[in-house]
């Protein structure tokens, strides 16, 4: 039930109901060491993004060395006020979640093109990594099941600009329906997190040992689905922000007891990451005492066995919607499909798992949004704007700066000569959106819901921000 003002208000002066009992708690867990880490958890959290090489090279900012295209930020500005944001040209992410990069070198398939799951996607930071560190002919499946989640997971996905996805609103359940079926799986699992009690102090009032045990439930049930949809030889990563054993290495045991080997995960010792003093487990730990970032684990288990090799499409058939192809860079490369006045692109090579994976699962987005029907024509989705399939010399070019970029953002036209057609919105070579030519003005195409409201930062600006 969502909390009113005064509530909210209420929250900041009173004391957590669970603080002696949680503190006393990771005595048992920690020992001595847990003074240091209760004393963690009152400083500030550090401020850290995730680049996407692909559209920007990214400012001058200390490296997170786990992950190759993190940095770490000296302050948290006011991120909405920065249009490469929009763009999708870096994820604000927390660091220690970066480790998802190691884990992909773990198992083995950086850079590969393999088909994947990440079924707890929302909000997306580690779906998008995923879309980096695997090869650019892999397909991804980004699973959400709460609907406001997903809405948000939709959103991070299509600004981030990602090809080689497909959105899906499924329950782990359905998974029953794809035994043996996905190269990689990803679960971040819903946990009771503890490791993000920096980040929201006010998360320690939700904490007991009831939750603890209410989240082994649903973990045990997710980890169970994901296990037998997992090809033989195929690598599952798990997830989480806690610091709890029996959600942790208890769960990961009882898939050691089905054959699952742990898969060390690389670790540097400067990093601050402790190992798993489980006896067969294999999995990282993060403080935020030891480590430039907030509490997390992480660990990479291989399913045993082999798999056959995936078959796949090698060609697709002359396809309609000639105009709307010339859209996507290879348009040779894609298949289209038409959903609810909707088409949409996917890698031509993955068309018959697509159709296995819209029997099993409920795909809400099966690829690129690519155009949708206004009347009796085609007009680029607001999506495409932003995507990396996009044929950027299919349209006429808009450059703006950051303050024509940030009135785009609220939804103003902008002012032209001769405006005509279809233009695409440029903001620092990205592309943003779409604009309507009407003569003496662009009118604005950016979606409603994006919008943004605010007209003062409440931070400083970011530190790469121009005053064009």
């Amino acid at each position: 039930m969502a909390r009113s003002a005064k509530d909210r208000s209420e929250r900041k002066t009173k004391p957590s109901v669970h603080g002696e009992a949680f503190e006393a708690h990771l005595q048992d867990l920690l020992g001595e060491s847990s003074g240091a880490l209760i004393a963690a958890l009152g400083t500030v959290s550090p401020t850290s993004i995730r680049i996407n090489p692909v559209k920007w090279v990214g400012p001058q900012a200390s490296p997170i060395p786990w992950c190759a295209t993190g940095r770490y930020l000296d302050q948290r500005p006011a991120f909405t006020f920065d249009p490469l944001l929009h763009a999708g040209a870096y994820y604000v992410q927390e660091a220690s979640s970066m480790l998802v990069e190691q884990a992909v070198r773990a198992a083995g398939l950086q850079g590969r093109d393999v088909l994947a799951l990440d079924l707890c996607a929302a909000p997306g930071g580690k779906t998008t990594h995923l879309c980096g560190l695997l090869g650019s002919g892999s397909l991804l499946v980004a699973n959400e099941i709460d609907r406001k989640r997903r809405s948000v997971l939709q959103e991070n996905l299509w600004k981030w600009g990602a090809s080689n996805t497909v959105l899906g609103g499924s329950a782990p359940s359905d998974l029953k329906g794809l035994p043996s079926f996905f190269d990689l799986i990803l679960v971040d699992a819903p946990c009771s997190g503890e490791g993000m009690f920096r980040k929201d102090p006010f998360a320690r009032e939700q904490w007991s040992p009831a939750l603890v045990e209410q989240c082994t439930l649903v973990q045990r049930d997710i980890l169970q689905h994901a296990w037998n949809a997992l090809r033989p030889g195929g690598h599952l990563i798990y997830s989480t922000c806690t610091w709890e054993e029996a959600e942790n290495e208890e769960q990961l045991a009882a898939l050691v007891d089905l054959g699952a080997v742990c898969v060390p995960v690389p670790v540097d010792p400067t990093w601050g990451m402790v190992r798993s003093t489980s006896p067969g487990i294999n999995a990282v730990r993060s403080y935020p005492h030891l480590t430039r970032g907030e509490g997390f684990f992480i660990a990479v288990l291989r399913k045993p066995g082999e798999a056959a090799e995936r078959l796949r499409s090698k060609h697709t058939e002359p396809q309609e919607h000639a105009q709307v192809l010339t859209w996507l860079g290879r348009e040779e490369h894609w298949v289209l499909t038409e959903r609810d006045g909707v088409l949409y692109a996917t890698d031509a090579q993955w068309g018959p798992t697509l159709t296995t994976l819209t029997n099993a699962l409920r795909i809400l987005s099966p690829g690129v949004p690519v155009a949708e029907r206004k009347g009796g024509e085609w007009r680029p989705h607001p999506a495409l704007a932003l995507s990396t399939a996009l044929n950027k010399d299919a349209f006429q070019h808009i450059a703006v700066g950051r303050a024509g970029a940030l009135d785009y953002l609220r939804g103003a036209s902008l002012p032209a000569v001769e405006a005509k057609g279809t233009g695409l919105i440029m903001h620092d070579g990205c592309g943003l959106g779409w604009a309507q030519g009407a003569g003496s003005r662009w009118n604005n195409r950016w979606p409603t819901p994006w919008r943004i409201r605010a007209h003062q930062p409440s931070a400083p600006l970011v530190s790469w921000a121009r005053s064009s």
